[in-house]
């Protein structure tokens, strides 16, 4: 017995799995869990080193030719690149997709402790860091104060910190731009000349009476006990007290030569929100834990926490990532509401009966619910790419049961029972619905395949749209018939009044279409090769057009934010910059009436997301909007006035302004050229030529070049033969000059569970000149001094303040935005230039940025269509048990991708990754209409009828069915179309692909189809005279 003629037989056991799946559907959908994204695992680690005073070329020299070379050999590996800044290395590490992260990080962590011997003494161990989405910050707070700001880091601890640690789901509360305490040790040069001291001997003195180690256990009576030597500074004072040395037979403490008080570290950056200084606080959450049920928690405490604070302390809610997913599912889930009703009504109107909708409309549900019982066993969130799979299967879980249930009333129209429709109407066209599911899952299948993040994101498509749509098809083989057998009715019997005459004016648009194409199509058969000939100049008049569509990697949308990344002059200060940026605040402020809220860091604070800042000549600005119903500019509007305040603000030298968003797929900088080459004037000199070309090209924004430019940098050189005369070393003397000036932290001073440096250094007035480093003293083994003037001579070099690299070879990039123009058309500019250079054998030069991104996306994708294609044909060679019928009904393909062209054309939409998306999908989608058109002739050719007849009534036959699965599929995409809603932006390029495409192919499929597969009958038809 098959499966339809069961269910029909028990239509109670039918209906119980049924409500079996609801049921555990219902249940995953409550557990399933809540995000923007699918989560990545990204294929990334970063490796940063601290190297304390060393410049750009020291970092590189030696410490990142060290770690490249090491780390170079690690299994999986793709690409290295790194970026060496005074002060810090980065190593950067990209492995191939599909590599295990947890065995590549031991990989990274074993060859680091391997070439740790190599690098030099000072130099702090490197950190090793691996990308974990669960890091983006929930939830960022700013806090300001005014009276309370210099206690505002152990505040914050006790009254912030430590509470939201305790909530559910939190991982980390992360604090940047806190005033940090230490206790710092003012050195007076003339008082250390005076007791022959320096700085390495008082902190040696520090570090040998701070002490606290376990000395063994000793014996009291019968009881054993711990024994511990404890000298730890209990106050400052203690630390005054201190004997550093002992002169003339007297004993010198430190209080003596130094002045010692609590206070704080320099800062670093200098952080405002709307104008006030303070810092921000980020609350990260677990990996497993929920987004928005961690959100909630942390903003149901915040209140309570915000009346424990002092008076004058403020917290400003920055970012609430929470919200932006919540309206983005609750929009797209409006986006599919919108959608159902859509396809509904479409059924409604074809079939005329409220019965026939029902039937129909209960595969709806039925099929969408498993959908979230995937997700559920996958251990998968609710987030926007699977909603939105959701609502692009929409179209499609409808079209079996439509097939399914038309010939079902075609039968009762005839005479049939009920039950004898629901049965021999579900067994003509049975094979047919089995074979275009299989099409479909042929066509996003391979989608599974893909790999880095935008694999997870169509991969997640593939697998929802393969199971939402299988289970349409077993419902439409057992749920539809089932229903039908016992609601179905013949359409005379349907109602009275008004309905009646409804349905009967319904009735009569379709008879009078379908009138018209049988017309049409007989003519087309009779004039076939007229009509084969006009279908291939169209077709090739679409492929002359292919030039004109521009492409990008991924849309656009408007998410309400705006962002500054910029540079002053590299000797620029950090009060300056912080002066600098206040001026752009007010400007902004005044200029801006959409604006909602403004963050500001002047200086480089590190960052939340676990990224190394900059100097202190670079600021960010981060403005946010209001919402986009209450403001008439777009984001990009008011980014190109955020451009102008720029450009009128002399003191800057490069910015680069970004706003919108692409679903975090796209860069910042779209356009991204890589100069490579070793020689640091040559690259430069070609990098500042490309810069000023492509300002000059249409549609470039914010042009900018990775390395900054090359500053004074004083080097102290030694005459070797001197410091051996005077028994030292570089290394000695090195030691002590950078401690007179840059401090050294000699201990911790510990006191209520709390740690501070102790940090030494001379006082601001006797280290900030060169003078004074000449005249700087050394002490030398014998106990005389000798001053650094006399040891060697200082010297002035230029230098980059930032050496990047790639592969383990040098490189500059010159990176654009862009607007107003595809990005295919900007890059044939910026490769047009680069393609006319002469340029030396040293130097070479590569693309990046969101154009390799896009022809590595775009290749994946091709084959990926290839794929599906050859897959598409092995199942409907099986079906028709032909090699040649798969190729009749492929031939609607190639139109497919004619309405694509022109659909982009006409609403001005470039060909994205997600675009070509929507076009692979049309092979399934529209292979199907075609197969059912087919079969059912074939159906009518073994019932005896001739060729022609055959043709013209089977796909008369098929047309409501046809256009039915066809207005469906279209309605549904037409709220992503539309941008209904947020996040939906991301999704318009592939529904305006679906939507061309497919209404493009039909016309195709209902008549260039049946002409082709007509001809390729004609012999055999033309020896029985059916053809004419």
């Amino acid at each position: 017995m098959n499966i339809f003629r069961l269910a029909v037989s028990r239509p109670i056991a039918t209906s119980m799995v049924f409500i079996a799946i609801m049921v555990f559907g219902i249940y995953s959908y409550i557990r399933l869990p809540v995000d923007l994204f699918p989560e990545v695992d990204s294929p990334i680690i970063s490796v940063i080193t601290s190297y304390e005073g060393a410049g750009a070329l020291e970092v590189e020299r030696n410490v990142t030719e060290h770690l490249e070379s090491a780390l170079g050999t690690t299994p999986e590996l793709l690409e290295i690149t790194s970026t060496s800044m005074d002060n810090v290395s980065v190593v950067t590490l990209e492995f191939n997709g599909g590599a295990n992260m947890d065995e590549a990080t031991n990989n990274v962590r074993d060859r680091l402790g391997q070439a740790e011997f190599l690098l030099p003494d000072d130099v702090n161990d490197p950190i090793l860091q691996k990308f974990d989405a669960s890091a983006i910050p929930v939830v960022i707070y700013s806090v300001t104060a005014e009276e309370s700001y210099p206690e505002l880091e152990q505040i914050i601890d006790d009254y912030i910190v430590n509470p939201i640690n305790r909530i559910s789901g939190v991982g980390d509360v992360s604090v940047t731009g806190a005033p940090s305490r230490e206790v710092q040790v003012v050195l007076d040069p003339e008082r250390l000349r005076a007791y022959n001291l320096d700085v390495s001997r008082i902190a040696q003195a520090l570090q040998a009476e701070n002490i606290s180690s376990p000395a063994g256990r000793v014996d009291l009576g019968t009881e054993s006990y711990n024994l511990r030597v404890n000298t730890e500074f209990r106050s400052v004072e203690d630390i005054g007290g201190v004997i550093v040395a002992n002169y003339q037979g007297r004993q010198v403490t430190l209080d003596q030569v130094a002045s010692i008080r609590e206070g704080f570290a320099d800062e670093d950056a200098i952080s405002r929100v709307n104008g006030r200084q303070g810092l921000t606080f980020a609350v990260q959450k677990q990996t497993e834990a929920n987004t928005v049920e961690v959100s909630e928690r942390v903003m149901a405490q915040m209140p309570a926490i915000a009346e424990s604070l002092p008076d004058d302390v403020e917290m400003t809610l920055i970012i609430d990532t929470s919200d932006f997913i919540v309206d983005a599912i609750n929009n797209l889930s409006s986006v599919l509401f919108y959608a159902v009703v859509f396809v509904v009504l479409v059924v409604l109107i074809f079939l005329r009966q409220w019965r026939a909708t029902i039937v129909i409309a209960a595969t709806i549900p039925v099929s969408l619910i498993v959908g979230f019982i995937y997700l559920t066993l996958v251990g998968s969130t609710l987030n926007m790419i699977s909603l939105s799979s959701l609502s692009i299967a929409l179209g499609m879980v409808v079209d079996d049961a439509i097939v399914v249930l038309e010939n079902i009333m075609q039968h009762i129209e005839r005479g049939s029972t009920p039950r004898e429709a629901a049965i021999h109407g579900t067994g003509e066209v049975g094979v047919a619905v089995v074979a275009t599911t299989l099409t479909v899952v042929a066509v996003f299948l391979p989608l599974t395949f893909l790999e880095g993040q935008t694999g997870v994101w169509f991969g997640q498509l593939g697998a929802i749209v393969v199971v939402t749509v299988v289970t349409s098809t077993v419902a439409a083989l057992t749920l539809t018939p089932m229903m039908g057998s016992l609601m179905m009715k013949p359409v005379d019997e349907e109602g009275r009044g008004p309905l009646k005459a409804l349905a009967r004016g319904i009735d009569k648009g379709l008879r009078g279409i379908e009138s018209v194409y049988r017309g049409s199509l007989r003519v087309a058969v009779r004039f076939r090769k007229t009509t084969m000939l006009a279908a291939l100049v169209v077709f090739g008049l679409s492929v002359a057009l292919v030039p004109r569509v521009g492409t990008e990697f991924m849309p656009i949308s408007d998410d309400g934010f705006v962002t500054v990344s910029g540079e002053l002059e590299t000797s620029r200060s950090l009060d300056y910059t912080s002066e600098v940026v206040g001026r752009l605040e007010a400007q902004i402020t005044d200029a801006v009436p959409e604006l909602k809220r403004l963050n500001s860091t002047s200086g480089t604070s590190g960052s939340m997301f676990g990224g190394v800042g900059g100097g202190k000549n670079e600021f960010q600005l981060r403005m946010e909007l209001i919402d986009q119903d209450d403001r008439e500019r777009s984001v990009f509007e008011v980014a190109d006035q955020i451009r102008g305040i720029l450009a009128g603000t002399p003191e800057i030298v490069t910015s680069t302004v970004t706003s919108g968003n692409s679903g975090g797929a796209g860069s910042a900088q779209p356009v991204s050229v890589e100069i490579r080459g070793f020689d640091l004037e040559q690259t430069t000199a070609l990098a500042r030529d490309l810069a000023e070309h492509m300002e000059g090209i249409e549609g470039t924004r914010d042009v900018n070049l990775s390395r900054g430019e090359s500053r004074p940098e004083f080097e102290i050189i030694f005459d070797r033969e001197r410091l051996s005369d005077f028994g030292l070393t570089s290394a000695q003397v090195a030691q002590v000059v950078r401690g007179n000036i840059a401090g050294q932290t000699a201990t911790i001073f510990r006191r209520g569970g709390d740690e501070y440096d102790v940090v030494l250094r001379y006082a601001e007035g006797e280290r900030g000149s060169l003078e004074q480093v000449r005249e700087m003293t050394i002490n030398t083994p014998t106990g005389a001094r000798v001053r650094v003037e006399d040891l060697g001579e200082i010297k002035e070099f230029m230098v980059p303040p930032n050496i990047e690299r790639i592969d383990r070879e040098r490189m500059l990039t010159v990176s654009a935005g862009i607007e107003g123009r595809p990005l295919n058309l900007v890059m044939e500019d910026v490769r047009e230039w680069v393609d006319a250079q002469n340029l030396p054998p040293q130097i070479a030069i590569t693309y990046g940025g969101d154009f390799q991104e896009q022809q590595e996306s775009f290749q994946d994708l091709f084959l990926i269509l290839a794929l599906s294609l050859i897959l598409v044909y092995l199942v409907m060679a099986g079906q028709f048990e032909s090699l040649k019928e798969p190729f009749v009904i492929m031939f609607s393909i190639p139109f497919a991708f004619t309405g694509v062209i022109l659909a982009l054309l006409i609403t001005d939409t470039p060909l994205s990754v997600i675009g070509l998306i929507g076009a692979i999908i049309l092979v399934g989608i529209v292979v199907k209409n075609a197969i059912v058109l087919i079969d059912y002739i074939k159906l009518l050719q073994g019932r005896g009828q001739p060729i022609f007849e055959a043709i013209v009534d089977g796909s008369v036959s098929r047309l409501r069915p046809v256009l039915m699965t066809t207005l469906t599929t279209i309605l549904a995409m037409i709220p992503l179309a539309l941008e209904i809603g947020e996040g939906a932006e991301l999704w318009k390029p592939m529904a305006i692909s679906v939507i061309g495409g497919l209404s493009f192919s039909t016309v195709v499929t209902l008549i260039i189809v049946p002409v082709l597969y007509g001809m390729f009958e004609r012999n055999a038809e033309t020896k029985t005279g059916g053809m004419t």
